[in-house]
């Protein structure tokens, strides 16, 4: 069976932050229910549809910043009412908007997520999760790494309380009371959780999780140890997930699995015969999902996928065909329906024309008066810069609640833009005078009318580290800009992880000197990506990284007045070296440094570089080869006298002028990296290698790998 939902938009609210809608219980079986959603003004607003048109049922004053809105009630009772997290503040009103609730709880941070279970509250904010009941505190726990989300199994089925919060640094933490039951390893940062099937599935353990790199997958909570069901990878580059549900929109008696992301796309899976999910639907939308759910607003009746955006849209994707099969009595009465509608529109579009012409006019007046003043407009902007692990680059998105006009892109260091799919924006690059004002890039991005999200690739250069900038200009008048900043640090293409192989040959960078454990800790903060902003519970701590690009390792262990770093690559080695000292330098603290170098871990190094190289080179070839094989086709009219490598070089053409398009200095930054692992291996040996470089790149073009060993063994 086909799935088609046809798109209804309801109406808009204020800028929302993530899981901040929800429909309201039915009064009976696919009756119309009522929407409750609160913004990042403050407001609460739940609303209903008659006759096509949004029914307000009550409207709270605007306030703090509605971070969370859940539904909550005596358990085995239709959960009517409605709590919303605003601040460390959680407020509860009835669903005719009564307030019943104002709990100022002792969270010194804004609350992030919520769960509501009976008269237990489940709260966290960045780091702090704490468990109440009845408002009384009850269990406390300081994270490791930020709390993204927070959720509870159904005590009502698994007869205790089983918290799970989902961390930033790719775990999942089951909770005992105050204690860590067990961690669980997701293969990205989670950002979302939720109940399989909304219950919990058959066991009641049944856990759903996306993450920021959009995956998702099913795990059952056991009290003794977690099995994974099945795990969804983002094959086609989706964004990441925001927002979960489960809901029986194709009406075969099985809930289906409904997904948000963050690019806007809509999804819809189905469980085959397996209990494996398989995509029935997806739809696109122009902003980021930040809440979804199923059920009936628009007509009784007809099932649809509720969703709210980040600049405040309520929309549905319904069931309801937008053309009816009727009888000629019914079609004049659609017709008139129709006409009556479109009157009312146009009727309200001359009204905001006049209020606008006297607005306007008020304004002129004003601003010519001796009294005038002059106010910059404001307006919210989403930003997320990430680590893509499975092409090394970094994800730039950028989400305005207004029309972008344009944004410019400057870095102090050397940064290479990809192509994205998704982008429509027109981009110029300005010349950039490197040498005097350290201004590496400068590229300005004019957007298309009515776009409000950007996507921007960047892959860096590691050792080299500084400020890349985003200047955002939205179509609003006056002209106004809000500048974000986001660190390239020394080790950017560095990822956590959780387990390394401890059996490669590692190099190893002893620090010693009169530090504290917090200090050491910033200097980390500073070098990697991913490590928590505050210093660790403990007096030691080991961390574990990935190079995403070479798949080397790191291993960084350290305490107050020590840190010990291992690594099975000799540069990454050598930039912590050079970064340390000069952060130590600058806080006037005196390091001693000494390292232990492996000599066959340059070779390691060597053969893990090998694959990318040939397999670029390759690529490289190919394409230098299509224009000449192209003319030699034009010209003969066949290609059956070519040898088959040849034909299919042809055949590929495309996909190969495609793929070497999206990788541009590819083959220059294995290069790059090939070198600097030669100069780095003399370096700590007290040898200056840099007038053998150009024989190196020789060797490289006319690359063989025991050629290259044999170079590196011999200079």
């Amino acid at each position: 069976m086909d799935l088609n939902l046809n798109r209804a938009d309801y109406l808009q609210v204020g800028v929302t932050s993530q899981k901040t809608m929800k429909l309201l219980p039915a009064s009976r079986y696919r009756a119309t229910q009522k929407v409750v959603v609160g913004d990042h003004d403050g407001v609460v607003m739940c609303f209903g549809m008659k006759k096509g048109e949004a029914v307000t049922v009550f409207k709270t004053l605007p306030g703090q910043k509605i971070a969370r809105l859940e539904l909550g009630g005596v358990l085995n009772t239709p959960q009517e009412k409605i709590f919303i997290a605003a601040g460390s503040e959680i407020r509860g009103f009835t669903k005719r908007g009564k307030q019943f609730l104002s709990f100022e709880t002792n969270l010194t941070e804004s609350i992030k997520a919520m769960h509501i279970s009976g008269s237990d509250l489940f709260l966290s904010a960045s780091y702090i999760y704490n468990h109440y009941c009845d408002c009384k505190d009850q269990h406390y726990y300081l994270s490791g790494d930020k709390i993204n989300d927070v959720i509870c199994l159904p005590v009502e089925r698994v007869l205790h309380d089983v918290p799970v919060l989902a961390c930033q640094d790719r775990v999942l933490r089951v909770l005992q009371g105050s204690d860590v039951l067990y961690e669980i390893e997701v293969p990205g940062p989670p950002t979302v959780l939720a109940l399989h099937n909304g219950n919990g599935g058959d066991s009641g353990e049944d856990l759903l999780f996306g993450t920021s790199d959009g995956k998702l997958g099913l795990i059952q909570i056991t009290t003794s140890k977690p099995i994974h069901k099945w795990e969804i990878r983002n094959e086609k580059k989706r964004g990441g997930i925001l927002c979960i549900d489960s809901f029986d929109i194709v009406g075969d008696g099985v809930k289906d699995l409904l997904v948000g992301r963050d690019d806007g796309m809509v999804e819809v899976y189905s469980f085959d015969n397996a209990n494996e999910p398989v995509l029935r639907f997806d739809q696109a939308l122009s902003e980021s999902v930040t809440s979804i759910q199923g059920g009936c607003v628009g007509k009784d009746g007809y099932d649809e996928i509720v969703v709210s955006t980040y600049s405040g849209w309520v929309t549905g994707l319904t069931t309801e065909p937008i053309h009816k099969e009727s009888g000629p009595g019914e079609e004049l009465k659609i017709n008139q329906e129709m006409q009556n509608k479109i009157s009312s529109l146009r009727s309200e579009l001359e009204h905001l024309q006049y209020k606008v012409l006297q607005e306007r006019e008020k304004h002129q007046q004003s601003s010519q008066s001796s009294k005038a003043k002059s106010a910059v407009p404001s307006f919210s902007v989403n930003d997320k810069f990430t680590l893509n692990k499975d092409d090394a680059s970094y994800s730039l998105i950028l989400e305005v609640q207004t029309a972008i006009d344009n944004v410019l892109i400057q870095s102090d260091v050397p940064i290479d833009l990809l192509d994205v799919d998704k982008n429509s924006a027109v981009v110029s690059f300005s010349s950039c005078d490197s040498e005097s004002n350290d201004n590496f890039l400068l590229a300005t991005y004019r957007c298309q009318a009515n776009t409000t999200r950007l996507e921007l690739k960047i892959r860096s250069i590691e050792g080299q580290y500084g400020t890349l900038q985003a200047y955002v200009t939205p179509r609003i008048q006056p002209k106004t800009c809000q500048v974000r900043q986001y660190l390239i640090k020394p080790l950017s293409l560095h990822q956590r992880t959780h387990f390394i192989d401890h059996d490669r040959p590692m190099n190893t960078l002893t620090l010693t000197g009169q530090f504290s454990f917090a200090e050491l800790h910033s200097w980390v903060v500073f070098c990697l990506p991913e490590v928590p902003e505050k210093p660790p519970a403990g007096e030691c701590v080991t961390f574990y990284f990935q190079n995403t690009f070479l798949d080397t390792q790191l291993e960084s262990t350290y305490r107050k007045g020590e840190g010990v770093f291992k690594s099975d690559n000799i540069s990454t080695i050598s930039i912590l070296k050079d970064v340390l000292s000069k952060e130590a330098t600058k806080r006037k603290i005196n390091l001693n440094i000494s390292y232990e170098i492996n000599e066959v871990s340059v070779k390691h190094t060597l053969k893990l570089i090998h694959p990318k190289l040939e397999y670029q080179l390759l690529l490289a070839k190919k394409v230098q080869l299509i224009d000449a094989l192209q003319e030699l086709q034009v010209h003969e009219g066949n290609t059956n006298f070519l040898i088959p490598e040849y034909r299919c070089i042809l055949e590929e053409a495309d996909h190969l002028q495609e793929e070497y398009k999206k990788q541009p200095a590819h083959l220059e930054r294995l290069y790059g990296m090939i070198t600097d692992l030669f100069i780095d291996k003399f370096k700590f040996k007290g040898t200056n290698v840099k007038t053998k470089v150009p024989l190196l790149l020789e060797i490289l073009d006319s690359y063989d790998q025991n050629a290259l060993i044999a170079f590196f063994d011999a200079a």
